[in-house]
């Protein structure tokens, strides 16, 4: 399931494909230090109690440090994101405000992706998204399975195709041209796509007609 901030980023008809995260392995090494903290306090101030000084037990309260930045720590991994959907790929990041960028599907031209040898036995990996523009390039850094990750949204853009026919039986190009324009000006106002992206696309499906 999306959640709601995600729901209102996507346009009319647009569809969430894949949906992932860094690894686990991110989340494991920002809290590594919170943990074993916790872990001290929690045998120190014991063994004080039992041995030595029973109001030691208030220092318990140190706790409230390694515990709040272990859950800021888990938050910030939950809220990052990378989204393919049928028309782009989106990052967003943050907690409380939000931070989105995205890619249009027919405008990737590359994607490169690696995997160390530990990154292979895990299931982790390096995304990077080349565009048509030459400043637009993403980078996501040892997300879970990118293998899935890179063919979904491979998919996703061999599958997309504004303007063709769906073949025998189904409408013509020229049928759908109309609706196709609607849909694009229905993004062009969300402002997935930009003015000039719209009336591009417009120019050339007006010349199927």
């Amino acid at each position: 399931m999306t959640d709601k901030y995600l729901e209102s980023l996507l346009g009319h008809n647009e569809k969430v494909v894949l949906i992932t995260r860094q690894h686990t392995f991110i989340l494991l090494s920002a809290i590594a230090a919170e943990i074993l903290v916790i872990v001290l306090i929690l045998a120190g101030v014991t063994a004080l109690t039992a041995m030595v000084f029973p109001l030691a037990a208030f220092a318990y309260v140190l706790l409230i440090l390694p515990i709040v930045k272990g859950t800021y720590d888990f938050l910030n991994w939950r809220q990052l994101q990378y989204v393919i959907t049928n028309r782009r790929v989106i990052h967003i990041s943050g907690i409380f405000s939000k931070d989105v960028l995205d890619s249009s599907l027919e405008k990737v031209t590359d994607v490169k992706m690696s995997q160390s040898f530990f990154g292979r036995m895990f299931d982790y990996g390096d995304i990077e998204i080349l565009t048509a523009s030459e400043l637009g390039v993403n980078f996501f850094r040892r997300i879970a399975q990118p293998v899935r990750f890179k063919t979904a949204m491979l998919d996703a853009k061999e599958q997309m195709g504004f303007g063709e026919g769906t073949g025998a039986g189904g409408p013509s190009p020229s049928d759908d041209v109309p609706a196709i324009i609607a849909e694009l000006d229905g993004l062009r106002v969300k402002g997935v796509i930009t003015e000039q992206e719209f009336q591009d696309k417009k120019r050339d499906l007006l010349k199927k007609m």
